[in-house]
């Protein structure tokens, strides 16, 4: 199989195997007007196995958003055909707008204008708390 490489745009990698589809929904690259390439189970040295994402433009990305979903992930950036920047995500400290709480007496559920914010609270074991509540948000 041949995918183009991309001459101005963003390359996701080292993206957990199985989880690009995911990324693709919540950082709403369906709603782009470029192109988006998604090739999954790569053979990877490292890994065995990942996914990788190119998208054809450069867009502003969430980099708190890649770290929540996958701490492994490489940003790389494309300018002309080459590599001008090669980013490393982490996981973040707080995830806006991303995870719901599940907890129906949270203030979230009832105020409907409240922006879900999650704590990072065990970064060994990847455990985000609603600020609010406190309830463990589910697990990626």
């Amino acid at each position: 199989m041949t995918i183009d490489s991309i001459k101005n745009g963003i390359v996701l990698d080292h993206i957990r195997a199985g989880q690009s589809m995911e990324l693709y929904r919540i950082l709403g690259l369906g709603d782009l007007d470029c192109s988006v390439a998604i090739i999954k189970n790569v053979q990877s040295k490292k890994m065995g196995r990942k996914d990788i994402i190119k998208i054809d433009a450069q867009i502003d990305l969430d980099l708190d958003v890649l770290g929540y979903v996958d701490p492994g992930i490489t940003v790389n950036l494309i300018k002309n055909g080459n590599r001008v920047e090669k980013r490393h995500v982490e996981l973040p400290k707080f995830v806006r707008g991303v995870i719901r709480c599940k907890n129906p007496r949270c203030i979230t559920s009832t105020e409907q204008d409240i922006e879900h914010v999650f704590r990072l609270t065990d970064r060994n074991d990847r455990i985000y708390r609603c600020i609010y509540c406190e309830s463990k948000a589910k697990q990626q």
